[in-house]
């Protein structure tokens, strides 16, 4: 029996543009913490003040990024045999786990806030610095979102993709915000309960998104299949592949931005050591031309004539 691995040559992770839109999110992150809580201060906005300090839980959040990565950017090596892909995966599912503490957080604190102008308690009116720095950290923010999403599709990374998701959600954090400031500044005591009632429905929509995030994380984590209908692929390339008379035990799972597929073949019992490895190398590239990155790990076995390919379901 002949046992081949084989790893895509073009599987080595580029990260420098990963690591270039992180530390961009980063720098943005900083200056925009840092504004906000001048805003919110300096214009007596406890919203605007609010959202500056959880903006805070953004370079938190960037830095987890950056360091996962750089992690993951080191590839295959004797202690990680199937690279680092997993790190990104890692950071994508910590995320999701900030998003949904910062939706709690945000859903309590309105709550708080509409009981509290239920029992007849003033907001007090912000300035127009507060609404000034609202709009340009929306405008930002939502700039760093499609920057961001471009880049993760860009590299196939898991973690700006989930970092591109955290830009839009303070964006939709910082503009439901600015309605509850517009609306204390140009409606009237009043209205001010809109904000905390904005907070709460942008709160919803971030669990909704910390979920999306999250459930493809955990399911990499844990090791799930990939979809039928590679799986399917999977099996047709193997069966019309020339040479494999059937298959069976094929396993796949994903590990970052690589599909793994590990398969047992068939192929005749009196073919040379060097036609089956010819046989292996086929079947890794046409699975590359098909899936994009991928480490694949074929045995070989003789075939025997009462054999079947197994059914993939």
């Amino acid at each position: 029996m002949n046992e081949e691995q084989h790893i895509n040559p073009d599987t080595a992770w580029n990260t420098t543009e990963e690591k270039r839109c992180t530390l961009v999110g980063m720098t943005c992150d900083v200056c925009l913490s840092a504004v906000k809580i001048a805003a919110g201060i300096l214009g007596r906005s406890s919203a605007i003040l609010a959202d500056g300090i959880h903006s805070i839980s953004d370079t938190v959040t960037d830095a987890l990024v950056y360091a996962m990565v750089r992690l993951s950017g080191k590839g295959v090596d004797e202690r990680y045999r199937y690279g680092r892909g997993k790190y990104e995966t890692l950071a994508a599912f910590l995320i999701s786990i900030i998003l949904v503490v910062v939706a709690v957080g945000l859903m309590t604190e309105g709550v708080q806030d509409v009981m509290a102008a239920i029992k007849g308690e003033a907001l007090e009116r912000p300035h127009n610095i507060a609404l000034i720095v609202g709009l340009i950290a929306v405008v930002v923010k939502e700039g760093l979102y499609h920057y961001t999403r471009l880049k993760g599709k860009k590299t196939s990374s898991k973690a700006l993709a989930a970092y591109a998701w955290h830009h839009r959600a303070d964006a939709l954090s910082t503009a439901a915000t600015l309605l509850g400031v517009a609306g204390a500044m140009f409606l009237g005591e009043r209205w001010r309960v809109l904000d905390p009632i904005a907070a709460i429905a942008v709160s919803v929509l971030i669990l909704v998104l910390s979920y999306r995030l999250g459930r493809p994380a955990v399911e990499e984590l844990l090791e799930v299949s990939l979809p039928q209908d590679e799986q399917d692929k999977i099996a047709d390339i193997i069966t019309s592949t020339p040479g494999v008379k059937s298959f069976h035990n094929l396993r796949t799972r994903r590990n970052g931005n690589l599909r793994v597929v590990d398969i047992h073949i068939k192929v005749d019992g009196e073919m040379s050591v060097t036609s089956s490895h010819d046989i292996t190398k086929n079947i890794e590239r046409q699975l590359s031309e098909a899936l994009g990155e991928i480490m694949t790990n074929i045995h070989v076995e003789p075939y025997r004539g009462h054999d079947h390919c197994e059914k993939i379901s």
